[in-house]
């Protein structure tokens, strides 16, 4: 499980905990401080577009619950993990490429800001979205 394949992004919560996402395993590990082996919280089923799977994650975000949000590249959306979740949820996106409010084309990249606004690099339509979250 410490065997990474182009990593990409990283998170670091307020317990020093290291979370990346693996890309080329299409998932997100997390790693406690002083660990010396890494957990699977998101993904780690091969590439797909299932809410168990991941395809090419990207940027990534942990909330104070432990809540794992991906940017699932591949499949064009971002995907909520709930701690201890066997699949994600769908905030938005779809799994095809398009221009509309509510879908994506490459996304790379999110943060929140203090209102829990989401924001997401949507990088092929050349923008910055934001999405309000339920919770």
């Amino acid at each position: 499980m410490n065997q990474l394949n182009n990593p990409r992004f990283i998170c670091v919560d307020q317990e020093d905990t290291l979370y990346v996402s693996d890309w080329k395993n299409h998932r997100v590990m997390k790693w406690m401080k002083g660990s010396k082996e890494g957990i699977v919280v998101a993904g780690g089923q091969g590439p797909g577009a299932s809410l168990k799977q991941l395809s090419y994650p990207q940027g990534i975000f942990i909330d104070k619950l432990d809540t794992v949000y991906v940017v699932d590249a591949g499949n064009n959306r971002i995907v909520r993990w709930i701690k201890g979740a066997e699949e994600g949820s769908i905030i938005t996106g779809e799994n095809i490429r398009g221009t509309k409010p509510n879908q994506l084309n490459i996304p790379i990249g999110l943060s929140f800001d203090d209102e829990k606004n989401l924001y997401i690099v949507d990088y092929g339509n050349h923008r910055v979205q934001k999405f309000v979250v339920d919770n």
